[in-house]
């Protein structure tokens, strides 16, 4: 299967996509500033100090804004104008930030919406710009899509050797080179990574799942064997905080369910018109026209996420602007926008409705919980690895040695100043820096584009 893009992304979206986005950051930048919803999973343990007013909304604003603006402009900027599709980074990270700084209600959906412009009537005239200029870094960035892709794909041998050791590890290693080569010679034109990921996912929910029962049974085993040498002794009853906690932040969420429908509905819109990616795999499937395989990354995604979005939320009273992430699969793959719609706003219904069930299923279930932590893991070290490996390819496409030297060694800086940008978006932000000094370069005639 090819992973080339074409040479030039392209942003430029029709009337309806537009008023889609537009409308779908205003709705953000509301929910936002109500405290309901965030996209950033860090920023939502901060909100329910704000909730019960124990902070102000500048502090929360603060927290905010430190930990997106690296991926706002670090990836999701990079990515949406390397594939010409939009991504969450780029849309959602800022209205977390606008709908928090709004001081009225009604002025966050303004600055939302105002953000929705920029970025469907900017990021055009952008690329634009860009592709026009003597070192096109822009295109160079393309050269990303491979390592994300076939990387990514490996996110699941990670997570069991983490878990379950080195010998389940290297088994499903085995396991998901062998699936991959099948693939490639089968089924030539589906994504090479797709058979692998679906079976790779399978094993380490199955090895949960196995060791939970097994450990559930031998409990059993001990209560029985414990009961038969005490005699019972009444507890006294007492409240469990965390439970209480819990139980206000879902009928909180519950009360705005009519909100969360018209967001699901929204998302599930925008993943429809296929100029919307909800990772940096499924951006470059998406932009490729692969939304079979896009959908099927984005749904393995999930599973990685339901523990982390659904505990944070009934610690925190603040759902995920996403939910759970299965609004975006299931987005890629309606046939219309409308049927998008109603699939969206049921999922985000039943989602809100089951948090509480969710919450005490995982309860019983801590490997399964404990398997979440391991997939995120896992995603974030392919993917930085992936992207910087990609970056370096794209720095090698636009300036050959002396772009690898530039961007390579803005990234080493930034881990020598402690990260400023966070490593995952360092990478693209270097190579988009690098193309602007590389054009800097050409212009006082010190450097020659390579050609081809």
């Amino acid at each position: 299967m090819s992973t080339t893009l074409a040479a030039a992304a392209d942003l430029d979206f029709t009337l309806a996509q537009q008023l889609t986005v537009i409308a779908l950051c205003a709705l953000t930048a509301f929910i936002s500033h109500l405290a309901l919803a965030v996209f950033n999973d860090g920023v939502r343990p901060f909100l329910l100090d704000f909730i019960q007013g124990r902070t102000t909304r500048s502090a929360t604003t603060a927290v905010s804004f430190g930990l997106s603006a690296g991926f706002i402009f670090g990836l999701g900027a990079p990515m949406a104008l390397s594939t010409g599709v939009l991504n969450p980074w780029l849309l959602f990270l800022p209205t977390d930030i606008l709908g928090l700084l709004a001081p009225k209600r009604w002025i966050a959906p303004i600055l939302g919406g105002a953000w929705g412009a920029v970025v469907v009537f900017g990021l055009n005239g952008a690329n634009d710009i860009a592709n026009d200029l003597p070192v096109d870094f822009l295109t160079a960035m393309q050269q990303m899509s491979t390592p994300i892709l076939f990387l990514f794909t490996l996110f699941p041998v990670l997570a069991i050797t983490k878990q379950f050791g080195r010998k389940w590890g290297g088994f499903a290693g085995v396991l998901e080179l062998a699936l991959v080569v099948m693939t490639m010679k089968i089924w030539p034109n589906m994504f090479a990574g797709a058979l692998a990921m679906a079976v790779g996912v399978l094993l380490l929910i199955g090895l949960a799942i196995a060791k939970d029962l097994k450990q559930r049974k031998a409990d059993r085993a001990d209560l029985a064997d414990l009961a038969a040498k005490q005699s019972p002794v009444e507890e006294p009853a007492g409240d469990d905080p965390m439970a209480s906690l819990f139980s206000a932040s879902a009928a909180r969420l519950r009360r705005h369910l009519p909100l969360f429908m018209l967001l699901g509905a929204g998302i599930a819109v925008l993943a429809q018109s296929h100029i919307f990616g909800g990772g940096e795999a499924t951006s470059f499937l998406i932009a490729k026209g692969d939304y079979s395989e896009a959908a099927q990354v984005d749904f393995y995604r999930v599973f990685g996420f339901i523990p982390l979005i659904a505990t944070t939320a009934l610690a925190s009273g603040a759902y995920g602007i996403a939910g759970f992430t299965l609004v975006y699969p299931i987005g890629y793959l309606m046939p219309n926008p409308y049927l998008a719609a109603l699939m969206g706003a049921a999922v985000f219904a039943i989602e809100v409705l089951a948090l509480s069930y969710i919450g005490r299923f995982l309860g019983k279930l801590p490997t399964v919980r404990d398997s979440s932590e391991h997939l995120r893991s896992a995603i974030t070290d392919t993917l930085q690895l992936a992207i910087l490996f990609g970056s370096l390819m794209a720095a090698s496409a636009m300036g050959g040695g002396l772009g690898i030297l530039i961007v390579g060694g803005l990234y080493l800086l930034n881990e020598a100043m402690g990260r400023p940008i966070v490593r995952m978006a360092a990478a693209p932000a270097a190579v988009i820096v690098g193309g602007v000094l590389l054009n800097l370069l050409y212009w006082l005639d010190l450097f020659t584009p390579i050609k081809g």
